[in-house]
């Protein structure tokens, strides 16, 4: 079975592109344009890592990560922030994200950082 990934991403071509490489490197990709229905995503099925927008247009990304990383439920998922925000390194620290990748981005760092932090087959 393929590990999944959660890309929650406004920007259509950025969620695009982030699911074409993924999709491609054998993951299962779940899609969201909003941060609104991350936990109605979450409760259907839970993934093993989340790439999280920090600018969501209804949600600040930061936010929901430090909602998910203090929930019991939701805490062990990793979350990598993908943002253009400068200061975008202080959220490791701040709001308990597992890495960032900064935009824009390669193929080659998506990859390595979702490889990073994926969990290990059980």
């Amino acid at each position: 079975m393929s590990k999944s990934i959660l890309i929650v991403e406004d920007d259509e071509n950025v969620r695009a592109t982030m699911e074409l490489l993924l999709s491609h490197a054998g993951f299962k990709v779940i899609l969201s344009s909003t941060g609104k229905d991350i936990y109605q995503i979450i409760g259907q099925q839970k993934p093993d890592l989340i790439l999280l927008d920090v600018f969501l247009g209804d949600l600040d990304g930061r936010d929901i990560c430090r909602e998910l990383k203090s929930n019991p439920d939701t805490s062990d998922i990793p979350v990598i922030i993908v943002s253009s925000v400068y200061n975008i390194y202080n959220t490791i620290l701040e709001e308990k994200a597992n890495d960032v990748i900064p935009k824009p981005f390669t193929e080659d760092i998506l990859l390595s950082r979702v490889q990073r932090h994926m969990p290990a087959a059980c």
